[in-house]
């Protein structure tokens, strides 16, 4: 059995990320996303271990400590992180893992799994994705200036990624990942087993 693939998917906030992966899981069953430790309070409607790994503050300064941890960062006075052990199993039993890391993130787990690849959602325009925060009718003006050069600051980081995925038509965008996924998949790198194996037979 071929070992899974890690894929980060990377998004300024707005882009719509979560629909395109939401659509993504119906359409390529070895998907699976990898779930993320933190250390804030459980909120009604979420499941521990689904949602979130939910862990103290000491346990998850403790997974830092042990290297136990890909990526974290501290906001808002909580930690959220990766556990290695997690995707480091599924990709072990054959399951492509997305990784859904801000970029910064995003190239530290680059370090670590030199073969993941890293896909970048994009927004058709600036101006677009003002006009999709706008919409939620959740944001305040304040709120979506702040994002909007937050994503001016992360498009910067675009181009160490090794695809973009513009999110202009959403039924589009969810075959573009899914192509690069199963491109990726089919690499000859990656197959070098089955090769062999063809060979021999």
């Amino acid at each position: 059995m071929n070992k899974g693939l890690p894929i980060v998917i990377s998004a300024p906030s707005g882009c719509g990320k979560d629909t395109i992966l939401e659509q993504l899981y119906k359409k390529n069953q070895n998907l699976v996303q990898s779930v993320s430790a933190t250390t804030r309070a459980i909120r009604e409607g979420e499941t521990d271990g689904v949602s979130y790994h939910f862990t103290t503050v000491e346990a998850f300064e403790k997974m830092i400590e042990n290297g136990d941890v890909l990526e974290y960062t501290s906001y808002c006075g909580n930690y959220y992180g990766t556990p290695k052990k997690a995707v480091t199993d599924l990709l072990a039993q054959g399951k492509d893992v997305i990784l859904k890391i801000e970029v910064e993130g995003a190239m530290n787990i680059k370090k670590i799994f030199p073969e993941c690849v890293l896909i970048f959602i994009l927004p058709p325009s600036i101006s677009e994705l003002e006009r999709r925060l706008r919409k939620r009718g959740t944001e305040t003006e304040e709120t979506i200036a702040a994002r909007t050069a937050q994503a001016r600051n992360e498009l910067e980081f675009a181009d160490k990624f090794d695809y973009l995925v513009v999110n202009g038509d959403l039924d589009k965008a969810v075959d573009d990942v899914n192509a690069v996924i199963l491109a990726e998949k089919m690499k000859a790198e990656r197959n070098a087993a089955l090769l062999e194996e063809i060979k021999r037979s």
